[in-house]
């Protein structure tokens, strides 16, 4: 029997179920089609071990080896050439990116530092849902004893919808525990 990540299979069981209703066809739902991961590491330009230690921090926790980010032109006040890392980025698709989300919400999200919410201005008009981490520790996979300096990043879910609406349905369907709306 094959493994199938166990919000891969929420998913088709029961948030396909619970919002087909909305929609003519079961194939009009929303789906997450990839999750994206960017660390920029801003310093790298000065030292090359920074963003080895990036991208073994964000292979660690994605289980997908992270690419650098390289820049895309020069800017001297930065003390930057084109072509230099500049960052780690991942893109999950799949079963990687269900097992990703499914550690994010249950494993890492809790252990965010003052956590009450996550934010719903991260959406782009497009169905497109941007976090942003402040420390990477928040990763159970990352020990604090062998981290040299904390750094953020951005994930971003991409989802096969145009409407933020219908983007946000779908993943406090799958988890993600969106700040309560304020009515006043």
């Amino acid at each position: 029997m094959k493994y199938i990540p166990r919000l891969k299979k929420k998913y088709n069981e029961e948030i396909v179920n619970n919002l087909k209703v909305n929609y003519k066809s079961v194939m009009q739902v929303p789906k997450l089609v990839k999750i994206c991961l960017n660390q920029g590491v801003g310093s790298a330009a000065t030292d090359k071990k920074l963003i080895e230690a990036a991208q073994n921090e964000m292979t660690l926790i994605t289980g997908q080896k992270a690419m650098l980010a390289k820049s895309k032109k020069d800017i001297s006040n930065f003390k930057l050439r084109k072509g230099m890392p500049i960052g780690v980025m991942v893109t999950l698709r799949g079963e990687k990116m269900y097992e990703f989300l499914d550690r994010l919400i249950t494993s890492a999200i809790p252990r965010i530092r003052d956590f009450n919410g996550v934010p719903l201005k991260g959406f782009d008009g497009r169905g497109n849902y941007t976090l942003g981490i402040k420390e990477q520790i928040a990763f159970p996979e990352i020990s604090i004893d062998k981290i040299n300096k904390v750094t953020g990043m951005d994930i971003t879910f991409v989802t096969n919808t145009d409407s933020d609406k219908e983007a946000l349905q779908l993943l406090k369907e799958l988890g993600i525990p969106f700040k309560k709306e304020k009515n006043n």
